[in-house]
């Protein structure tokens, strides 16, 4: 599978060519997307994070928003500064020029207000897309990409179909050079047994068993069971009964190839083929933490229907449901169809993930996905793990 992307001086490949005008925290968000709505083909990226947070958490939210400035499908950065954010700006700038990537920053409170901001912001901007129309797409493969999965709004046809398909497609995707990288770690409760046997390296076993265990006690330390939230009240509805049986369901999409690396939150994916990232279920969080990882395209499986897209990421959406694909057919990318009477299973899993694939390989090389058209794809979170101060 090949496509033509935009090489980076890094040597990571961008099936995207963003102008990311990134908030570096919540404060600026306003101004980062004023900036964004002045200047053609930027997007914005607006979080609530950034601020009045423990040090773990503003060592991550830094970590992070370098990461999507990283990001092979972002071709050049304005970053946003409101000036007294506790995050650290000056280390996401460094980190984003170290990575070979045009950067430039306005700080509200230096510059004179939200009025100056915006104008200095947009004359900036303004000459970066410029530099961007220059550049010209080059032969790339997949070897050059890194593929983010996950599942949303999950129902009894995603474990038993939808993943299963999308799993035999990271195979496909991992055999031929490709790097995937999934997390929802609280969807990997009940599913310990298949992860562990799945994993050789004894550190990164021990890390991912930590990781579950840690997500669980979280819940815990508030004085609640993760079991009351999960599975949510839309799962239910679409038929599952436990977090275990969901978790069973969901880990299938991560395929059956061994899980050779285990990153934090905020750190990119390194030459394992198949990685965790530590991070929890919500879309918002997981989303960017895929981002972040260096994923240049996501697959998204949904049950009863997930509209979620992402500001710098391609987000494919695909179910087994029938229902669902007709219904919010404007939201869904890619749906199979499963007659009851099939006999060979393996085999209509096997065309339907080269359906999937031959989607994907149009998406790399340009096609718009169903939440690119709908720009359904501008609120995104962190994960943090400690309180607001």
């Amino acid at each position: 599978m090949n496509f033509y992307g935009y090489q980076r001086k890094n040597g990571t490949v961008g099936i995207r060519n963003y102008l990311a005008i990134i908030s570096t925290v919540i404060c600026a968000n306003e101004v980062a997307e004023a900036i964004s709505n002045k200047v053609k083909d930027s997007v914005p990226v607006l979080h609530p994070q950034g601020c009045c947070q423990m040090p773990v958490d503003l060592k991550r939210v830094t970590s992070t928003l370098a990461g999507l400035g990283i990001n092979p499908n972002v071709g050049a950065v304005l970053l946003v500064s409101l000036g007294c954010e506790g995050v650290n700006v000056e280390e996401v700038e460094k980190r984003i020029r170290q990575a070979g990537k045009p950067v430039e920053k306005v700080i509200v409170q230096e510059i004179g207000g939200i009025s100056k901001a915006v104008a200095k912001g947009v004359e900036l901007a303004d000459l970066m897309a410029e530099d961007l129309k220059k550049q010209e797409k080059k032969p790339a493969s997949i070897s050059d990409l890194v593929v983010g999965i996950k599942c949303g709004s999950s129902d009894t046809l995603s474990g038993l179909l939808t993943n299963p398909i999308v799993g035999m497609a990271v195979d496909k995707i991992i055999g031929c050079g490709g790097r995937v990288v999934f997390g929802e770690v609280t969807e990997m409760i009940g599913a310990e047994n298949h992860i562990v046997s799945r994993i050789k390296n004894p550190e990164i076993k021990d890390k991912i068993i930590n990781s579950i265990i840690n997500i669980e006690n979280r819940a815990k330390s508030v004085g609640e069971d993760m079991r009351e939230g999960q599975p949510t009240p839309g799962n239910i509805k679409g038929g599952l009964t436990t977090i275990e049986e969901k978790s069973l369901g969901a880990i299938i999409k991560s395929g059956s190839k061994i899980i050779d690396d285990f990153i934090e939150y905020g750190e990119q994916v390194r030459e394992g083929k198949l990685t965790v990232v530590d991070s929890p279920g919500r879309e918002p969080e997981l989303l960017t933490g895929l981002a972040a990882a260096g994923a240049q395209i996501i697959i998204f499986t949904t049950g009863r229907g997930a509209p979620q897209g992402y500001p710098i990421c391609p987000v494919i959406k695909v179910t087994a449901n029938p229902r669902t694909y007709e219904k919010l057919n404007e939201l869904i990318d890619v749906g199979f169809t499963i007659n009851d009477d099939v006999d060979d299973i393996e085999s209509v899993f096997d065309a339907d993930s080269n359906k999937l694939l031959s989607y994907f390989n149009e998406v790399c090389n340009g096609k718009l996905t169903k939440a690119e058209i709908n720009k359904y794809n501008k609120f995104i979170n962190i994960y943090v793990t400690g309180p607001v101060i």
